[in-house]
């Protein structure tokens, strides 16, 4: 299960094509807090739960409607 909940830089880029700030760095797309890299985005976002809140939880369930999804289709698509 921990396999499935972990968060890659991959599922952060993939949240949001527009998550890349001009010359600022790299936005939460939970709380709009701003990270000079993706590691420290990733840094955050593992433990923003320190903080009194937790942006993993908001990856975590995007993560798991684009798997949803994807599965989806690839039930829908026709097999040939």
């Amino acid at each position: 299960a921990s396999d499935r909940a972990s968060i890659t830089v991959r599922d952060i880029l993939a949240a949001s094509p527009r998550q890349l700030v001009p010359q600022c760095g790299y936005q939460c797309m939970s709380c709009c807090r701003i990270f000079p890299t993706l590691w420290s985005l990733k840094i955050h976002i593992q433990h923003s739960s320190l903080e009194g809140y937790s942006c993993k939880v908001y990856y975590r369930r995007l993560k798991a409607l684009w798997e949803k999804e994807h599965k989806e289709q690839e039930a829908a698509s026709p097999q040939g």
